[in-house]
């Protein structure tokens, strides 16, 4: 699925709108954009604090890989290398990257998936490229898809328009919300996400895999829960 728009005649538009259709063809399953200067106030910047990325201008591409509950091991962190999901999602950024440059002699690069290491807000920057919806279980709802996917993103050198993003139905309206009443964390307190409850979750997990892997050469991954994520009854 790709977001596109812009007026035509427009050659950083006609770039992008090249780009998208790239990462498609490198493997991802949904390709936005969204510029940078949108990013500056948005809802997790207001929250929680700026963003890492250190540019004023150009364009955040932002990239979905769906990660199939049939294929868990997509999702399973490793120390020091993220998740496999995470490591396409990165190869393809890099490989846009170098085509942008090789082809059109622009600049662009990968965005760190960490906020603190020049990362950014990857939902609200999913969500403001248009390729999906925050729901009730506090991720990117993304049509076709559900919750069930993974985001990355890159910088590039363009300057596209903001384009309009129809405004869509909440999936999430009659649900009984699965998703938060089985969250082990009890990470929704009164219907809201706790981000410091479901990060103690995932910070004892990594502590316990990081003791056990300290007795063994046989390295095990971090398997977090997913309840909120697969527990949620929209498949797309």
């Amino acid at each position: 699925m790709i977001r596109e728009g812009g007026a035509e005649g427009d050659p950083d538009q006609w770039i992008m709108n090249a780009v998208l259709a790239k990462a498609l063809t490198l493997g991802a399953s949904v390709a936005g954009y969204v510029p940078v200067s949108l990013l500056a106030d948005c809802p997790s910047v207001r929250s929680a604090g700026p963003q890492g990325l250190a540019r004023n201008s150009g364009t955040v591409i932002v990239l979905g890989l769906y990660h199939d509950p049939a294929c868990p091991e997509m999702d399973w962190w490793e120390e020091g290398r993220s998740t496999p999901g995470d490591r396409i999602l990165y190869g393809i950024t890099t490989a846009l990257s170098r085509w942008l440059g090789d082809e059109h002699g622009r600049v662009a690069h990968d965005i760190p998936y960490d906020v603190t290491e020049g990362g950014i807000y990857l939902k609200d920057a999913a969500v403001l490229a248009g390729l999906g919806v925050f729901g009730k279980n506090n991720l990117v709802i993304v049509p076709g898809f559900g919750s069930r996917i993974r985001f990355r993103a890159l910088w590039a050198d363009l300057e596209v328009g903001i384009k309009c993003v129809p405004e869509c139905l909440s999936p999430c309206t009659g649900c009984s919300r699965p998703c938060q009443t089985h969250c082990p964390q009890d990470a929704f307190p009164g219907g809201r996400f706790s981000r410091k409850r479901c990060l103690s979750r995932m910070d004892a997990d990594k502590a316990a895999v990081r003791s056990e892997n300290s007795d063994t050469t046989e390295k095990k991954s971090v398997q977090h829960c997913r309840n909120c994520e697969l527990l949620c009854v929209y498949a797309g």
